[in-house]
């Protein structure tokens, strides 16, 4: 549904002058995800108001579909115990460990204490032991299991019981009396097997599954490989201890986009649109200030040069040609294997292998590039003047140096466990203007 302006204003006006019945018909076609948008347009007061009208699951999925920063205001209004029972009592555990986990300690245990289901609280205290970033802290607990010696009748009526329980069913999970994890029962297989089979003879053995330390980047990568829905959680022995549903995969590639994409642009932290001016200043202005020492580094390369400039004045027309053309085509490589490394289509091993790739790319591209900037100079100045050669010769240098520092760099951050994605944008950029105004004006000292 579109939430226009006129459509928030409406709601705005019907919590002000309190006609909750008109309010609640407003809200009751509207999904979840909708009604979370214009909450999110709303003050955290207004918003609580709305909530106030909500069944409890409903308003639990309201919370998880809302902004980060819109929910996190509208938590700090409520008491503990009304976050336990109106919210976490109904949503599944790793949408309670989320949400948990923006709350600080000690409201994190007075929630904790608040939740009824015990066997529900062990559940998340055990999920909130994970990072984040691993399997672990990703996974829920909630999926139809069933054991390998049992029956079709018992199988059945087993899963009927979980069922009943679960909003989604992905797959059916096989395990043996010690919990570990030996197969998948495929739902077919239910209708077209004998009664007197049992469930380890119908089943599909060695699932694919991931351990609970796997980082997500792979956790991303097997559910894409295999296209699956959903992929079993086991610990160091093989117990299956939870699954993780692809939804929640898309969420984390999804906020991992957005601060890989932040971090090319030169942003040093998650901001947004609607963040206020100090955050957002906070975010921007740690890559500005690098980039003023740059030009600052910059300025004091070429105030070395007063004597070349006043020889060739013409050299400092090309000086933004040889800092942008640095800047843009390191930027272009860093990318690229930022890119593989995030897909796994380039290991940092291949260290050596992907230099030489780059280095027969650049090779081409600043040949074409000093040829073009060649015959203009030749036409423009004549093939004596020092400026024909040495923009292009500084070009050409420029262009195999940025490629393969682009390339390096990444690899070297990934090798170190660091991410590679902050060495793209601002860092790759700077760095190659300042190199370059070195090449640049060596190359024309030289030839001078």
């Amino acid at each position: 549904m579109d939430l226009n302006e006129e459509y928030i204003d409406r709601v705005k006006a019907l919590i002000e002058q309190k006609e909750t019945e008109q309010l609640k018909a407003l809200l009751t076609d509207l999904h979840p995800a909708d009604i979370a948008e214009l909450c999110n347009e709303l003050t955290a007061e207004e918003a609580r108001a709305v909530y106030r009208l909500l069944d409890n699951e409903t308003a639990a999925d309201v919370l998880m579909e809302m902004d980060e920063d819109v929910r996190k205001d509208f938590l700090e209004l409520l008491p503990s115990e009304t976050i336990a029972k109106r919210f976490v009592d109904y949503l599944d555990t790793d949408d309670a460990v989320d949400l948990i986990r923006e709350l600080d300690e000690d409201k994190q245990e007075e929630v904790l204490s608040h939740i009824e289901d015990i066997e529900q609280a062990g559940d998340i205290v055990d999920l909130l032991k994970y990072d984040e970033d691993t399997a672990g802290g990703l996974m829920g607990t909630e999926m139809v299991v069933v054991n390998e010696n049992w029956s079709m009748p018992e199988c059945l009526k087993e899963m009927r019981q979980q069922a009943e329980q679960l909003d989604e069913i992905y797959y059916v999970y096989v395990i043996d009396d010690e919990n570990r994890l030996q197969g998948v029962f495929p739902l077919k297989k239910m209708i077209t097997s004998p009664s007197v089979s049992k469930v380890k003879h119908v089943m599909k053995k060695d699932p694919i599954s991931v351990h609970v330390d796997t980082p997500l980047d792979d956790v991303v990568q097997t559910i894409e490989k295999y296209d699956l829905v959903a992929i079993p959680v086991i610990d160091s022995i093989g117990r299956l201890v939870g699954q993780i549903t692809v939804d929640d995969v898309m969420d984390e590639v999804r906020e991992q986009s957005e601060r890989d994409y932040q971090l090319a642009s030169g942003l040093s932290g998650d901001v947004e649109t609607g963040d206020n001016f100090a955050r957002q200043t906070a975010a921007r202005l740690p890559w500005l200030l690098i980039g003023m020492i740059g030009g600052i580094g910059n300025s004091m390369i070429l105030g070395n040069f007063n004597n070349t400039f006043v020889t060739h004045p013409e050299m400092a027309l090309y000086i933004p040609l040889i800092g942008g053309t640095g800047g843009n085509v390191g930027t272009q490589s860093s990318a690229i294997v930022v890119q593989g490394l995030a897909n796994s289509s380039l290991d940092a091993k291949d260290l050596l292998k992907q230099i030489s790739k780059e280095s027969v790319v650049a090779l081409t591209n600043a040949s074409i590039i000093s040829m073009l900037v060649y015959i203009y100079n030749f036409i423009r100045f004549g093939g004596t003047a020092t400026v024909t050669y040495s923009v292009s010769i500084s070009l050409f240098a420029v262009v195999m140096f940025a490629s393969i520092f682009g390339t390096l760099v990444p690899m070297t951050l990934e090798k170190l466990k660091i991410d590679p994605a902050i060495a793209t944008g601002p860092f790759i950029a700077i760095t190659n203007d300042i190199i370059g105004m070195m090449l640049y004006m060596g190359i024309t000292v030289l030839l001078s």
